[in-house]
């Protein structure tokens, strides 16, 4: 499979043109992580890039704490793409993972010039924003 096909497959790049993939898959670097290996570290300035796995599954944890599994088409690091603040979550390889990275630099250049992705970017943010809300509200009433 291309990187392009990749790429069309994350729902945060449908309704791109074939054009706009080939654009943005020249910006993707890929890198591949063993398992085990830690790709982000929660509370640390590990680089500022967007991940999109390409294939294998990563574990994403907050405070220690497995919240999501993720897998082809998911994608990771989306608020490095908005600022240079510490990782908010840790990734790490369950099986051998494969990603296409893409500086923030290059990212930011990209989405400025297809404001449809920095639409859909900011919605995903506000999902994440929402959902962590949420599971700070769960696991203060279970303290509770």
């Amino acid at each position: 499979m291309s990187v392009v096909d990749e790429l069309r497959g994350v729902r945060l790049f449908s309704g791109l043109s074939q054009r706009q993939l080939r654009q943005l898959a020249r910006l993707a670097k890929e890198r591949q992580f063993r398992p085990g290996v830690t790709v982000v570290e929660e509370g640390t300035m590990s680089g500022v890039c967007f991940f999109i796995v390409a294939e294998g599954e990563g574990s994403v944890s907050v405070d220690g704490e497995e919240v999501a599994r993720i897998g082809p088409g998911d994608h990771f690091g989306e608020l490095a793409l908005i600022s240079e603040a510490a990782r908010t979550a840790t990734v790490t390889a369950v099986t051998r993972l494969r990603c296409h990275v893409i500086a923030f630099w290059d990212f930011r250049k990209f989405a400025r010039d297809n404001p449809d992705v920095a639409w859909k970017l900011l919605q995903h943010l506000a999902d994440l924003l929402a959902g962590e809300r949420e599971r700070r509200a769960r696991a203060a009433l279970a303290l509770g």
